[in-house]
C-alpha cells in the first residue's frame, strides 16, 4: 500500500501530469458533446422521416451502440437518410471511442503510471539492519567479476544505478540494485553506507570524487577504494578521501609486462601471501623441459610445490605426470629463500643483444608497459595509428612508429620481425583477437600478451595465438577482494584468482589424493593453514584433518564447483 501512495504522489507531483488529466478531461467534454448532437439528429430523423418515436435515453443508447460499433440491432433505420446516418455515426465512433480515446488514456494514465511503477520498482533504501555489505557505483565489466567473486564468498553487495529504467531492468537480470543519486548525502544514509564493509566507486574519475566527498560527509571510517583512469586524478581522490586509489589501467600495463618479459627463465614474482611467494617462470631451455613434474626434483630439492602450468593460457593442476614441455610456464610457491634458490639454478648469462619488445598501442596502458619493460633492460618499440599520441609515445618508448598494426609493412618497419615478443594493448577485443591472428602468422615463435576487456573473449584470444591474456574487470575484481579479504593482491590471469576456504567436512580425514579436488575441479591446492602455520610442502599422502583451510588457485567457476561437489 505504501509503494502504490507513493506512485501515486510521484504521477501527481509532476506538472506535466496535471496538463494531462485536464487535456484527458476536455477530451471527455468533447466526446460527450458529440454522442448528445448525434442523439439529437437520431430524435429528428426517427420522428422527420421514419414517422417513429423513442425516449432520448433510447436515442443516447442508439448513439453508444453505433459508436461502439456494437450495434445490437434492436434500433434501426429503414430510410436511406437513416442508414447514412448510422455509417456516419459509426465511421466517428471507430475514430473517436476505438482510436483517440484509448491513445489520449494511455498517454495521459497509463504510461505516467507505468513510469511510476518503473520508478520505484529498485529499491531507493536498504533495512536499518544491513551491515558488512559492499556497495558498487556502477554496473559494469568491473562489477559483474566482482559480482562472481563476492557471491562465491557469501558478501551481501549491491549496485547503485541512478536511471530507474535501468536499475529495473537490471533487477529483472537477477542484480542487486539500488538506485539514487550520487550527490545526495540521505541517499546514501539510505543504503546503510556507515555500515557498508567497502564502497568501490568505478565511475568516470569526476563523478568518483563527488562520490568520495559525498560519503565522507556521513562517514569517515567506511573503506572507499577508487579506480581512476588517469594517474593526474590519484592525488585528488586521496585528497577527497579515497582509502585505496587504484590506478589499474596503470598496474595492467605493469602485469602485461611482465608476462612479455618472460622466457629468460628466471622466476618472476607475481604475488606474496601469508608469507608465501608465488612465482612463473618458463620451460624453455631449462632442465626442467621434456620431463614429468614430479621428475623437477623442485620440492626435494628446493621445498617449492608447483601448483600449477600454464598451457596457452590455461592454468592447469599439476599433477605428478604432468608434462613439461618447452610452451609450460610452471607456477610454483614458496618462501622467499626457497623463490631465490631456484633463481640462482635458472640464472644465466646475460646477453650482450637487448630484448626488444612491441608494443600496440600508446596509451595508458602501453606506457605503463613500456615504462616497466625499459625498468628491466628491454628495448621497447611502440606502434601507434594516432600522430597525436606520438609525443607521449616518444617520451617513454626507444622508437615510436606511427602507422595501422593490420598493415604487414607498418609491423615490419615497428621491428615485428627481430621482437622476441608483442602485447596488444588496445581496448577493443575484437582488434586484439585479430591482431593475435595475425602477428602469429607473420612470426609463429612470437610471444604475445595481450589485454583483454571483457572475460567472455578470453578463450577467444587464446585460441587466436595469444600465449598470455589478461582481464581488466578480472584485474579491478581481484584487486577489491584481496583489499576486502585482506591479503595482498596475486594476479595469474585468465581470470584465476587465490583464496583461502575452510577444509569441508566430507572431506576429513581423507588424503589430497583422494579428495579428488584437482581432478574433480581444476583447483590447484597451494598450501594448508592450519593453526596459523603454513604448509607449503605437500604431498599425495597427506592427511587433511579437520580445522584446516585450503589455500587454492582457480577461477570462480572452478571454486563454485567445489563448494557444490564437497560441501
Amino acid at each position: 500500500m505504501t509503494l502504490i501512495n507513493r506512485e501515486l504522489a510521484y504521477i501527481f507531483r509532476q506538472g506535466e501530469m496535471r496538463g494531462n488529466i485536464l487535456a484527458l478531461l476536455r477530451y471527455f467534454g468533447l466526446l460527450a458533446s458529440v454522442i448528445l448532437i448525434f442523439s439529437v439528429i437520431f430524435q429528428l430523423i426517427m420522428v422527420q422521416v421514419e414517422g417513429q418515436s423513442h425516449t432520448w435515453f433510447t436515442s443516447i443508447y442508439w448513439t453508444l451502440t453505433t459508436m461502439s460499433t456494437l450495434g445490437y440491432g434492436d434500433v434501426i433505420f429503414l430510410s436511406d437518410i437513416g442508414r447514412f446516418f448510422s455509417v456516419f455515426v459509426l465511421i466517428s465512433g471507430v475514430v473517436l471511442v476505438l482510436v483517440v480515446l484509448p491513445f489520449t488514456f494511455i498517454r495521459s494514465i497509463y504510461a505516467p503510471w507505468l513510469e511510476a511503477q518503473l520508478r520505484f520498482k529498485a529499491p531507493r533504501e536498504l533495512s536499518s539492519e544491513t551491515n558488512d555489505h559492499v556497495i558498487i557505483s556502477r554496473h559494469d565489466e568491473i562489477a559483474d567479476s566482482l559480482i562472481e567473486r563476492l557471491q562465491a564468498s557469501d558478501i551481501p553487495h549491491y549496485v547503485i544505478e541512478p536511471d530507474p529504467a535501468v536499475a529495473a531492468h537490471l533487477m529483472s537480470e537477477g542484480v542487486p540494485i539500488v538506485t539514487g543519486e550520487f550527490d545526495n548525502k540521505a541517499t546514501f544514509e539510505n543504503w546503510q553506507i556507515q555500515n557498508a564493509r567497502l564502497l568501490l566507486a568505478n565511475r568516470e574519475d569526476t563523478t568518483n570524487t563527488n562520490i568520495v566527498l559525498t560519503v565522507r560527509e556521513i562517514s569517515s571510517q567506511v573503506p572507499i577504494v577508487g579506480i581512476v583512469d588517469h594517474e593526474d586524478s590519484i592525488d585528488i581522490l586521496e585528497l577527497s578521501g579515497c582509502t585505496h586509489v587504484l590506478p589499474l589501467k596503470v598496474r595492467l600495463g605493469e602485469y602485461l609486462a611482465n608476462r612479455a618479459s618472460e622466457g629468460s627463465n628466471s622466476p618472476d614474482v607475481i604475488g606474496t601471501t601469508k608469507g608465501l611467494q608465488i612465482a612463473e617462470f618458463s620451460a624453455k631451455h631449462t632442465q626442467f623441459s621434456g620431463g614429468a613434474v614430479r621428475d623437477s626434483g623442485l620440492r626435494e630439492q628446493m621445498g617449492l610445490n608447483v601448483v600449477g602450468i600454464w598451457q596457452r593460457g590455461l592454468l592447469q593442476p599439476a599433477f605428478p605426470d604432468t608434462e613439461i614441455t618447452d610452451d609450460t610456464i610452471l607456477v610454483v610457491v614458496g618462501t622467499p629463500t626457497q623463490v631465490d634458490l631456484l633463481n640462482k639454478l635458472l640464472e644465466t648469462p646475460r646477453q650482450s643483444e637487448e630484448s626488444l619488445t612491441l608494443i600496440i598501442g600508446a596509451g595508458t596502458v602501453g606506457n605503463a608497459c613500456t615504462r616497466a619493460l625499459k625498468n628491466k633492460g628491454h628495448l621497447v618499440h611502440i606502434l601507434e595509428r594516432d600522430e597525436n599520441m606520438l609525443e607521449r609515445g616518444k617520451s617513454v618508448a626507444d622508437q615510436v612508429y606511427i602507422g595501422d598494426a593490420n598493415d604487414r609493412e607498418s609491423l615490419m618497419k615497428a621491428g615485428l620481425e627481430s621482437a622476441q615478443s608483442v602485447i596488444l594493448t588496445s581496448k577493443d577485443d575484437a582488434v586484439n583477437v585479430y591482431l593475435a591472428v595475425y602477428c602469429r602468422r607473420l612470426k609463429p615463435d612470437l610471444r604475445i600478451a595481450s589485454r583483454i576487456t571483457h572475460n567472455r573473449n578470453l578463450a577467444a584470444i587464446h585460441r587466436a595465438g595469444a600465449d598470455f591474456a589478461l582481464s581488466y574487470s578480472s584485474l579491478c575484481a581481484e584487486a577489491v577482494m584481496s583489499l576486502i579479504e585482506g591479503h595482498d593482491l596475486v594476479m595469474l590471469g585468465g581470470d584465476v584468482e587465490m583464496f583461502t576456504v575452510p577444509l569441508p567436512s566430507s572431506l576429513n580425514n581423507k588424503t589430497l589424493s583422494e579428495s579428488g579436488i584437482g581432478s574433480r575441479t581444476g583447483l590447484s591446492v597451494v598450501a594448508i593453514e592450519q593453526d596459523s602455520q603454513i604448509v607449503t610442502t605437500l604431498h599425495a599422502s597427506m592427511k587433511l584433518e579437520a580445522g584446516i583451510n585450503l589455500i587454492m588457485l582457480g577461477t570462480a567457476q572452478q571454486r563454485r564447483t567445489f563448494t557444490e561437489t564437497f560441501s
